[in-house]
């Protein structure tokens, strides 16, 4: 694992709504079979995994996600771009109202077991 920071960080304007800065912080290159875990103050962790062929770009979404206290969403931006968040959970008021703000729309959350096979069955039913 590598970390080349950005000093100062690239900074950039983001968003439909109301418009945040982002600071894009540096570059973090991983190589086969490493893993990197963010954490948030209240103890969540999520995980970037990279293997030969890409990456996991969450843990289990109806497993450890959850058990690190993340949802993870499936939204759709007002441009028809579809985005997975991680939403810490007890915080799913302030999503719903980022998301009004940003006029973005919940798709589904990919959290639960019933979210995920009713997902799987639409996708059965279209087809290839």
């Amino acid at each position: 694992m590598r970390f080349d920071p950005l000093d100062p960080p690239r900074r950039f304007e983001a968003g439909y709504g109301p418009t945040v800065t982002i600071s894009d912080c540096g570059r973090l290159h991983l190589e086969a079979d490493e893993q990197v875990t963010f954490t948030t103050p209240g103890g969540g962790e999520y995980d970037v995994a990279r293997k030969e062929w890409g990456f996991y770009a969450t843990p289990s979404l109806n497993g450890r996600l959850a058990g690190f206290g993340l949802r993870a969403a499936l939204a759709r931006n007002r441009v028809g771009r579809y985005f997975v968040l991680l939403v810490e959970r007890g915080r799913e008021d302030a999503f719903a109202a980022y998301l009004e703000a940003d006029r973005m729309a919940l798709v589904s959350w990919l959290d639960d077991d019933a979210s995920l096979a009713r997902l799987e069955a639409g996708l059965t039913a279209a087809g290839p």
